[in-house]
């Protein structure tokens, strides 16, 4: 391919509504065009790296057994009306009705549709386990979509589902998907971490995330150094302190605490570590009465921990300021749980505390000396803290260490949340029906782009892992309209390694040398050969690799050979 005859068309500044770095680095690349909200145009450049990363996504998903199909887009309501879907999903799922006023979705994934047809092709336990997967095109209508394409409203995902006769078939399966997904990411050349998971509106009883590790990550992966322990900071688990309860040493002290309303001015004002302090966080109930959750004043709650507490309204909703007022007699800034009648859950981390500070259900007052047992009852004990740096591992094997992520791929064991649902059975080898046992895996093949350049850039652009990168080479003819020595040296170059098998696109055009340079460093072509006059009076070319900080000379007979051993 020749650079004049492709479509090229980088910027040199970023959109003002690109926010992250792969999202400036995607547009200025000329990898996407903003349509819409959430909605991008993928242009030819964007195009070549989609489909690397979707063939290695088929080619190792076949190798495992997998059978690909597609589904439409479109799907009718009634499938997800089986499942409670439709009403539960939410505004992301979008719905519609066509001329015949029916009701129909976009889809956002596919567990009702392949289901459907598992269930209208599959009758006996003979023709089980099957693994079904699609690369189709999804759509969520994010509230607030962002990022480009890491957080987009349309987007390219793999969607794979399985079906199976029994549990321990499923486990087997999901170990397939375990490893496959850790062959593809390899492959892809991104550097990730795979990390227990909540299983969130998908449903089933076991998740794995796969996370592409960058600073920039979206996620806080909590992990063990010393062992195999990794987990989303959501799901991580706070073990309960080793250390016991120290005896009361304050009294309770109600004091006056004007204008406090956050835990880090109370801690200021009282002069005090902030570990001293106790923070009521109050959310609504199944039956909406407000529910009390207690926790040190330096740890975060976990809104998915929380949310599956019994009597909890889930999804988690914090209680309005009026049911607070109704309930507490004070303001929020001033709870607790001396004199509370509701039901209250406390942290792990809470119930080895003593002598803390503690809102006094009166606003703008505070008791400093509070104490579990003897100032109010002791609580439902809980965990519901997300995890930080030096907490102990949950295997008990070391302390448990930080980092970020980008979530590109995800695979669950769904049991048979959809399958019992939707009637899914086989007559098994008894004779008796059976509902089917399923899994279902993911990979966001859109976002993978996204975060393969959060993990892969300088200052000077994208740098594309080789695998997935839309060239594997660029050779740069400096002065091409100028030199028939230039052009000559560049077109048989461009034949042979053509001809060698190597992914080379030919720049051709007219521009300044910096201008070419500086575009394939922001496009980010893992490997270059410059070609010009200069260079030709000595018999050579200039080859530098991405990553490379200078460029090196050889001989322009040599160079072939040379980028054959290194790129084949």
């Amino acid at each position: 391919m020749r650079a004049s005859q492709f479509f090229i068309s980088t910027l040199k500044e970023a959109p003002n509504d690109a926010e992250i770095l792969s999202h400036k680095l995607m547009m200025r690349a000329g990898l996407i065009k903003k349509l819409g909200a959430g909605i991008y145009n993928y242009m030819p450049m964007g195009l070549r790296v989609i489909r690397k990363v979707e063939n290695i996504i088929r080619d190792e998903m076949n190798r495992a057994g997998a059978i690909e199909l597609l589904m439409p887009v479109v799907q009718p309501a009634e499938l997800w009306q089986e499942t409670g879907r439709f009403e539960k999903m939410g505004p992301e799922l979008l719905r519609f009705k066509d001329r015949h006023e029916r009701d129909f979705v976009i889809q956002p994934t596919s567990e009702e549709v392949i289901t459907d047809i598992v269930r209208q092709e599959i009758r006996s336990y003979r023709q089980l386990p099957k693994n079904l997967y699609q690369i189709q095109t999804k759509f969520r209508d994010e509230r607030r979509p962002r990022f480009g394409v890491m957080r987009g409203r349309e987007f390219t995902m793999k969607d794979a589902y399985s079906f199976h006769v029994d549990f321990d078939d499923l486990k087997r399966e999901y170990q397939n998907m375990f490893s496959t997904y850790a062959n593809i990411f390899t492959r892809l050349g991104l550097q990730f971490r795979a990390v227990a998971a909540d299983t969130g509106a998908i449903g089933g009883t076991g998740s794995h995330e796969f996370h592409v590790i960058a600073d920039t990550g979206e996620d806080a992966l909590a992990y063990c150094p010393d062992s195999d322990f990794a987990a989303n900071v959501e799901l991580a688990e706070a073990v309960l302190p080793s250390a016991p309860r120290p005896a009361p040493q304050e009294a309770l002290t109600k004091i006056h605490t004007p204008a406090i309303k956050t835990i880090e001015q109370l801690a200021g004002f009282l002069k005090i570590d902030i570990q001293r302090t106790v923070k009521a966080v109050v959310v609504e109930g199944e039956d909406g009465v407000p529910v009390l959750l207690m926790l040190r004043g330096d740890h975060e709650m976990n809104e998915i921990k929380a949310g599956k507490l019994p009597g909890v309204f889930s999804p988690l909703r914090f209680a309005t300021p009026a049911a607070i007022r109704e309930a507490f007699g004070a303001e929020p800034g001033s709870l607790g749980p001396i004199g509370f009648k509701g039901r209250i859950f406390m942290d792990r981390a809470v119930s080895v505390m003593s002598d803390f500070v503690i809102g006094a259900n009166e606003s703008d007052y505070h008791f400093t000396g509070a104490n579990i047992g003897r100032d109010f009852p002791e609580s439902e004990l809980v965990d519901i803290r997300n995890v930080v740096e030096g907490d102990p591992s949950p295997d008990g094997k070391g302390k448990i260490a930080i980092c970020r992520g980008i979530e590109v791929g995800h695979i669950f064991q769904l049991r048979t949340r959809y399958s019992a649902a939707m009637g899914c059975k086989f007559i098994g080898e008894d004779g008796k029906e059976q509902v089917m046992e399923m899994g279902c895996y993911g990979i966001g093949v859109t976002r993978i782009v996204a975060a393969a350049i959060e993990q892969n850039n300088d200052a000077r652009g994208i740098i594309w892992p080789d695998a997935i990168a839309p060239f594997q080479l660029v050779i740069v003819a400096l002065g091409w309209g100028k030199s028939e020595a230039v052009r000559e040296t560049a077109l048989a170059l461009y034949a042979e390694l053509s001809a060698a098998g190597i992914e080379v696109i030919l720049d051709d055009r007219d521009e300044r040398p910096g201008v070419m340079l500086a575009d394939w460093e922001l496009i980010g072509i893992p490997h270059r050969v410059v070609v010009g006059d200069r260079g030709l009076k000595e018999g050579v070319a200039e080859y530098q690799g991405r990553r490379d900080e200078a460029a090196t000379k050889i001989a322009v007979g040599e160079i072939t050979a040379a980028l054959k051993s290194k790129l084949l």
